[in-house]
């Protein structure tokens, strides 16, 4: 499927509800191209300030790992490097471009294998230089299901990575380090990352995408019971004071099969809150709007939603909670996880 599909998109146009509010974008991706098996075309630093200056009130983002412009030239477990370094002149060039007061990239969370052991201190100082005071952790992706209808995500997961010593060896290197680790995996995972938590306490775990809630495969065939051990995963994890989490990721329909991807025109962001918002609002009431934060996940979810519309949607999910707890869920607590 064409994932690039800006006609279509331009079927759905809407204006922000609350264009005052400051918006810290916590998750999106930054690439040439390519990337999903060569559907998607280049997001760059121009297409994300014309995003992010679009509708809503966005100050900063956090970019995150993509396999983009790994490099080359270096040994392979510092290649990752190369993903910082063009990611930290991508930001220069929104720093230069939106002028004093404008959006920005404050914070880079890209790749290192924490199966690494000793090599796994280089990798992270590596980024550090290269990020130009913006690099603030790592994602190492364990997405993996035994189902051959789930594809397992990059970085080579394979099953319970997370309960390995390397890996939790790994983890402990970040806290010491005082990066942060984002996590991105299937539900069926969840229990997996609060054993991770629990034995690693000190490290702050940025939990992705609502924790992987699949509806696909057998979980798509048996969706109200899948739902079900999700929401209990979820309060397993959220007995986990180290773990904060991103709420978004809800336009992949690769994974969360809402059917929007097959419309004849995009949804809007009332049909969009309409279908999320009680998982949204489960999420926000389990963890705590302090410990929630909203995110694009762009351009990825670009595949069902436009950027107005995805805004559009959290801030009508978040209409319930004061004022304080909405400046938690749309800035505060990633400008706090991330030390934005």
């Amino acid at each position: 499927m064409e994932l690039d599909r800006f006609d279509w998109l331009a079927l759905r146009r809407e204006e922000a509800l609350d264009p005052a509010r400051p918006i810290v974008d916590a998750h999106h991706h930054l690439w040439h191209g390519g990337q999903w098996g060569g559907l998607m075309g280049p997001y760059l630093a121009p297409q994300l300030l014309e995003d992010m200056t679009g509708s809503h009130n966005v100050v900063k983002s956090v970019f995150v790992d993509c396999l983009s412009n790994y490099d080359p030239e270096r040994e392979p477990h510092l290649r990752p490097v190369g993903e910082t370094a063009f990611v930290a002149g991508q930001a220069d060039y929104t720093d230069a471009a939106g002028g004093a007061g404008g959006p920005t990239i404050a914070g880079i969370v890209s790749h290192a294998d924490l199966l690494r052991g000793e090599a796994v201190e280089e990798v992270l100082a590596a980024h550090d230089e290269a990020g130009g005071g913006r690099f603030r952790g790592i994602r190492h992706a364990t997405g993996w299901d035994p189902s051959d209808e789930i594809h397992d995500s990059h970085h080579g997961s394979f099953e319970h990575m997370m309960a390995t010593p390397e890996f939790q060896a790994g983890a402990g290197t970040l806290a010491r380090m005082g990066f942060s680790f984002d996590a991105w995996l299937f539900h069926p995972q969840l229990p997996e990352l609060a054993g991770l938590a629990q034995v690693v306490p000190e490290v702050t775990i940025v939990l992705n995408h609502l924790g992987g809630p699949l509806a696909i495969g057998p979980y798509g065939r048996a969706r109200e019971q899948a739902r079900a051990d999700w929401r209990a995963s979820m309060r397993l994890v959220a007995a986990c004071p180290n773990v904060v989490l991103k709420v978004g990721g809800i336009g992949m329909d690769m994974y969360y099969a809402t059917g929007w991807a097959a419309a004849e025109v995009p949804p809007g962001s009332e049909e969009v809150a309409a279908y999320w918002g009680d998982d949204v609002r489960f999420c926000i009431d389990t963890f705590g709007p302090d410990r929630c934060m909203f995110e694009s996940n762009f351009p990825v979810d670009r595949q069902t939603l436009t950027y107005p519309v995805l805004w559009n949607a959290f801030q009508i999910m978040a209409a319930g909670y004061t004022d304080t707890e909405q400046d938690a869920l749309f800035s505060g607590t990633a400008t706090r996880a991330y030390r934005l």
